[in-house]
């Protein structure tokens, strides 16, 4: 079973995790993330040659410095950027599995799948730096998508967020408590939403991680997931 292609992959990301406006413009998709971070502000290619000046200008009138997400498909657009001062950012991999490899039914009242998220969910996200505009995210992201919140000791130790989109389950906003780490909670996390996921017909559970989050790596990679693509971004200055 072949894993999904690096492209259906970023349209997944894109869909679960959406932008608050996107606009087709000269080549580029422009994004504006209503503050929800770098992967709903970022502007990407829609093809080779775009005028970059173009793609700046636009970001610039709506009060955002110029801020690019490049994939493998784009190398003579990433060289130009770093020729012209930008610098790279967030080195992202893409991993994803077979659902039906990945899920677990969660032990008896150690996750729940509830939608809208509860307070403590929130507050959870909110130590973690998920703040409104994060959660502004995935209320836009269409149905089926749901929040998960796990429990240890009696405590709520972990949240994540996961949607599908063309049968593919991504889960974001991972967090875990501080004091629920090594107590395998991420991996309850994980194998609950893949099981979540399979009953509501996914095929394939993905994520994107940061190329530095090691531990994290460690933890997808010891779940039996693989590298299936990879991104990153260029910034320019403010002015």
């Amino acid at each position: 079973m072949s894993l999904p292609d690096p492209a259906r992959l970023m349209a997944v990301l894109d869909a679960t995790w959406p932008a608050l406006q996107v606009e087709d413009q000269g080549g580029w998709r422009l994004r504006d993330g209503g503050g929800g971070g770098k992967r709903v502000s970022a502007t990407s290619a829609l093809g080779p040659g775009g005028d970059i000046a173009l793609a700046e200008a636009a970001q610039r009138a709506r009060g955002q410095a110029p801020l690019f997400r490049l994939t493998q498909d784009d190398p003579a657009l990433d060289a130009a950027l770093a020729g012209q001062g930008y610098r790279m950012l967030d080195p992202t991999l893409l991993y994803a599995a077979p659902v039906a490899e990945l899920a677990q039914k969660p032990p008896p009242v150690r996750l729940f799948d509830i939608w809208p998220p509860l307070a403590i969910m929130r507050d959870l996200w909110a130590e973690g730096g998920i703040g409104p505009a994060r959660l502004a995210v995935m209320a836009r992201a269409p149905a089926p998508r749901t929040g998960f919140v796990a429990r240890i000791d009696d405590r709520v130790s972990g949240v994540g967020f996961v949607a599908i989109h063309d049968a593919v389950a991504m889960i974001h906003a991972i967090e875990i408590a501080p004091r629920a780490r090594r107590k395998r909670v991420a991996t309850t996390l994980m194998r609950g939403a893949a099981h979540w996921a399979e009953a509501q017909g996914a095929d394939w559970f993905a994520l994107a991680v940061t190329e530095a989050n090691a531990p994290a790596r460690a933890l997808y990679e010891g779940l039996g997931m693989q590298i299936a693509g990879r991104y990153h971004y260029r910034e320019g200055s403010p002015a």
